[in-house]
């Protein structure tokens, strides 16, 4: 039976610390599989990680093979098959978008090249910390020997925050609606895009009001995060864990049948998107591999939304472009 590595960065913060236990417990490729887990943080945070390492240890799951604790990228990304990246630098006070950026790219860009050089050439790395689709593009670009198809940037966690509003909406369960879409940045520029979308096989377009649409559904996903914020003092932690577990398993396992997911990826110009980005599209996933559902009817209204998350991508990429 092989063993898989996996990564963890940021391993002792709120989501990295909700993502070691789901997935060293067999969550995430099933009970069957062995896994080597791995855990990166920064020097001053190795404290906190060996603590993460000895609960690991303590709930002896039976699948989980090895527990590596380290501050070191060499070490944690050595024979990975699958990272997650969520260790990010946080956005400070007084902080400009592009400071962000900045301060991002020193951290992505060296573990891009520690996969590089250390990784499994068919590693599948998904990254969680924000601005994530340009930090995911800052990773792709410092790993010129892995193909830019295994970089992706989360962009479930808002897709799932979508179901469950259109779901609340038309007193319908989660699992009932299908060919939803996330477009673009995980930002506030994002689009949440309903005119696919079905509930029990018929059109959500037809059943709400495009005012709903338009001025309470698609703010609220917008916004959703900074909501939780306000209420619970933290930014979300639990739903994001799930979010990555769910995007890594749809893209090992398969997506459903007649479904597509969202996922932030390397643009290939479908739907006139300019390359050279990461950029949420409805996909399909089947045998480890990915593609972009194509031929979508694109409205006017949707065509400006996918446009303006464009734009903002394009502007992330300037300011990092050096470093590329």
């Amino acid at each position: 039976m092989s063993i898989k590595t996996i990564t963890i960065t940021g391993a002792a913060g709120q989501i990295g610390y909700q993502l070691a236990f789901r997935i060293a417990s067999g969550q995430l490729l099933g009970q069957e599989e062995k896994i080597n887990l791995k855990l990166l943080e920064i020097p001053a945070a190795l404290d906190a990680l060996n603590g993460v390492a000895m609960e690991l240890d303590d709930c002896a799951f039976p699948c989980l093979e090895t527990i590596t604790a380290t501050d070191n990228a060499s070490v944690a990304f050595q024979d990975c098959d699958y990272a997650f990246l969520v260790g990010a630098k946080p956005r400070g006070p007084g902080m400009e978008r592009s400071d962000l950026l900045l301060g991002n790219a020193e951290i992505f860009s060296a573990q891009g090249k520690a996969i590089n050089a250390y990784a499994n050439r068919n590693i599948k790395v998904l990254v969680v910390g924000n601005p994530a689709n340009t930090n995911a593009l800052i990773a792709m670009s410092n790993a010129p020997e892995i193909s830019p198809n295994s970089f992706t940037a989360m962009m479930r966690l808002d897709h799932n925050r979508a179901l469950a509003q259109l779901a609340a909406k038309t007193d319908a369960h989660v699992t009932d609606i299908k060919k939803l879409t996330i477009w673009g940045n995980h930002s506030t520029m994002q689009y949440p895009d309903i005119y696919h979308a079905t509930v029990n096989d018929q059109k959500v377009i037809n059943l709400i009001s495009l005012d709903w649409i338009k001025n309470t559904f698609i703010p609220s996903v917008q916004q959703r995060g900074a909501q939780i914020i306000k209420l619970r003092g933290l930014s979300s932690a639990a739903s994001a864990a799930s979010a990555a577990m769910d995007h890594v398993r749809d893209w090992v396992f398969g997506t459903a049948d007649n479904n597509w997911i969202s996922m932030a990826i390397p643009s290939d110009g479908s739907y006139g998107i300019s390359e050279g980005i990461i950029y949420s599209f409805p996909v399909i996933c089947t045998n480890g591999s990915y593609e972009i559902v194509q031929a979508l009817e694109i409205n006017e209204f949707s065509e400006i939304c996918l446009k303006a998350s464009e734009a903002e991508l394009l502007e992330e990429r300037k300011a990092i472009e050096h470093l590329l």
